[in-house]
């Protein structure tokens, strides 16, 4: 098929070339505006309690997570004072003005002691946006300035998670502008001097180029029916040029190798095409079926990036096996270069490793190892506003509160009580509730409690509804920078007079974290089945999937110790510019996994053909790691170098979350591409010689029919020596 493919691509060269060219226009125009119709993402889990909570607080109730919240400093150094109090009081009266602003609570009006600073210089006006994510930060993004200020009475600074989170997304969206500034220049170059040929280089960034927009396109499509978020655009851009100039090395590499051997031009191409297609398309599968696995968790924040991963894989491939194979058979001649006599470094390493396998392979193994150590201390743990970088506005107004208040009212846990209950058992429930380890003031019908006594009326509301009450449980300063699920689970576990359900800000991020690692299982066990079957089409063996699998789980590993190391830890943090935390966020280490296997397994499956189609040919297996290793290994490194780069400009940017993706990422795929594949994979197919080939007869038979088999025929077809230029006889 590949075969007819190329065939077919070379007579039509310039037909697809011009189709392929207008697609790219098409697809870049209509690409061009998909953020505007992407979507922010909230951590709520669906399903869960904390989101049926939040349902009926909105629905039943009109209330809900306060949102937004306002620093307010008294000039005059009182919050209590007459001017102080009339100008925060007018303050108040415009938030509640705001189209879209429900449920406004400010200190002025019930004197709630959890809502004033313990110096009584600050106090908070809490707020809810009604809207979806996208809809409360565009809105965001117009009122805060207007509500932040100095007057002569009150200064006000505007915090509160969904300003957070809105800053979060412009600094990942400036960051991400930077960071992409700065890598494309550097690929180039970096291309430039791998290929020694400029239109070498142009074309492969093509490749990338295309895979990108044709991602986005996808992207805006599949958002015109279901949520779609906007950070999958970012994945886009970074894995789209990365698998389009890996695909493109390969590509190249193999036509020039076609050339050495004498092959006429568009011959070479056809060759070419055949020959490494099929690896680039096993290699896509691999990829994307890595990604597919984040659909296994039910949130569209982490699904979106599934979505970007078969997109990015479908563009790439088609750029690969359409575009180049058809730039090539008309400007081939410009990419070629003499071929090199060197014997190979990377093959030299191997030789050496093969020599002393238990040497070499204890020695690696025990580095790693080592590098992964630190990840025997990971703790998962919730997000909060050190993602930002210091002085930013809604880090400073939230520093602030924690430091200043004895409580955190603005991450409020609420407490829904289903059923009709008495005055007296509403009493006695939030009087419990309010002896909780962590809960500072409970504020219920019946009054608001601390420590099990009631100490004034109550705040939000009169008396128990006929179907249920709402009770609000407000959370110490010291709890909130602690085992927040453990808070959440304590009350939870408090006996109550009804069928409860608890939610707020702290559940649902409890929640969302809980409902990740469940499903987490589903997904490794997805990725590894599945990446375990395409490697046996590949290869027709079962021992060297199964050895695949533990070198990447391996090299994960180290990706892991690392950002323990890191960022949990907090070593290298004034180089890296980052507050650390003492926990790691748990969903974009899911994502982490799920790209990092996947580009494991691409450079695993490159080097594993061309070590099997050697193996074929000689039926020597260390002469065949050695060949193939010469053959694919400089092109790997130089793939992950490239990759690794672009992925590593993200710790240029603030947001803690893209500098894990970008120096976890870039650390992992550089010791895959080096330490495990040049070193670890030849030792371990040295150790187990011929086995490495075994299968069972039914599974050899399978793997006949359906598998990966990249040797030529030994016809001379083609070949036209006479018209290579001098320097490649």
């Amino acid at each position: 098929m590949l075969t007819r493919l190329g065939r077919f691509v070379v007579r039509r060269s310039r037909a697809v070339l011009i189709g392929v060219v207008l697609a790219f226009l098409g697809l870049g125009a209509y690409g061009a505006g998909a953020r505007a119709d992407l979507d922010l993402a909230r951590w709520g889990a669906p399903g869960t309690e904390s989101v049926r909570a939040a349902d009926i607080l909105r629905e039943e109730y009109g209330t809900g997570n306060p949102n937004l919240a306002l620093l307010v400093t008294a000039r005059d150094g009182d919050v209590d004072s007459p001017r102080t109090t009339a100008a925060a009081r007018g303050l108040a009266a415009e938030v509640r003005d705001i189209p879209g602003v429900t449920d406004v609570s400010a200190y002025w009006s019930g004197k709630s002691p959890a809502l004033r600073a313990s110096d009584g210089a600050r106090a908070l006006i809490l707020a809810r946006l009604e809207g979806s994510a996208t809809d409360t930060r565009g809105q965001l993004a117009t009122i805060s300035p207007q509500l932040a200020g100095t007057t002569a009475e009150l200064s006000v600074a505007v915090g509160g998670q969904e300003e957070i989170s809105r800053q979060v997304g412009e600094q990942a969206r400036t960051d991400f502008l930077r960071a992409e500034a700065l890598a494309l220049p550097a690929v180039v170059l970096l291309l430039i001097l791998v290929y020694r040929r400029t239109a070498a280089a142009l074309l492969t960034v093509g490749v990338g180029l295309l895979s990108v927009v044709g991602t986005l396109a996808g992207l805006r499509a599949i958002a015109q029916f279901t949520e779609v978020s906007t950070f999958a655009a970012n994945l886009a851009l970074v894995l789209g040029l990365g698998l389009g100039i890996d695909y493109s090395l390969f590509v190249i590499s193999r036509y020039r190798e076609e050339r050495y051997a004498g092959y006429a031009q568009q011959e070479a191409v056809v060759r070419a095409t055949a020959a490494a297609g099929r690896t680039v398309i096993f290699s896509g599968v691999t990829v994307a079926v890595s990604l597919c696995a984040l659909l296994v968790f039910p949130f569209f924040f982490l699904s979106s990036f599934a979505y970007a991963g078969v997109l990015v894989v479908v563009s790439a491939v088609a750029g690969a096996l359409l575009l180049l194979p058809s730039a090539l058979a008309r400007w081939g001649h410009r990419v070629e270069r003499p071929q090199s006599t060197a014997s190979g470094f990377w093959e030299r390493i191997a030789r050496g490793a093969m020599r002393r396998p238990v040497a070499a392979g204890a020695a690696v193994l025990g580095v790693l190892l080592l590098a992964a150590s630190p990840l025997l201390g990971l703790r998962f743990g919730l997000p909060d506003e050190r993602a930002l970088p210091v002085g930013t506005s809604s880090r400073t107004t939230s520093e602030a509160i924690h430091e200043e208040f004895p409580a955190e009212p603005t991450d409020t846990v609420h407490v829904v009580l289903r059923e009709a209950v008495s005055a007296e058992e509403t009493r006695r429930y939030a009087a419990e509730l309010s002896r909780v380890e962590g809960v500072f003031q409970v504020d219920a019908p019946t009054g608001s409690y601390q420590e099990g006594r009631r100490t004034g009326p109550s705040t939000i509301g009169s008396g128990p509804r006929r179907d249920g009450a709402r009770l609000a449980v407000v959370p110490t300063r010291a709890v909130m920078y602690g085992d927040v699920p453990g808070f959440v689970e304590k009350v939870r576990d408090t006996p109550a007079p009804a069928t409860v359900l608890v939610g707020g800000y702290p559940a649902e991020t409890t929640d969302f974290r809980a409902t990740l690692l469940d499903r987490l299982p589903y997904a490794v066990g997805l990725v590894l089945v599945v990446t375990f079957a395409i490697l046996f089409l590949l290869t027709g063996s079962l021992l060297l999937p199964a050895k695949a699998t533990v070198l990447n789980l391996l090299s994960l590993s180290v990706m892991f110790g690392s950002l323990v190391w890191i960022f949990q830890d907090g070593h290298l943090s004034g180089f890296l510019g980052f507050t650390p935390t003492g926990s790691i966020e748990p969903s974009i280490p899911v994502l982490m996994f799920c790209v990092v296997y996947g580009l494991s397994m691409d450079y695993e499956v490159f080097m594993l053909a061309r070590i099997k189609e050697e193996y074929e040919r000689v039926g020597d297996t260390e002469r065949a790691v050695a060949t193939g290793i010469r053959k694919s290994a400089p092109l790997i490194t130089a793939a992950a170098g490239i990759l690794a780069l672009s992925f590593l400009t993200y710790a240029t940017g603030g947001v803690v979350f893209l500098k894990e993706l970008g120096v976890g990422t870039a650390l992992t795929i550089l010791v895959d591409a080096t330490l495990i594949r040049v070193v670890l994979l030849p030792v371990a197919m040295r150790l187990a010689g011929r086995a490495n080939w075994w299968a069972p007869g039914p599974l050899r038979r399978l793997h006949r029919r359906f598998g990966l088999h990249e040797k030529h025929a030994d016809s001379e077809e083609g070949k036209t020596p006479v018209l290579l230029p001098r320097e490649y006889a």
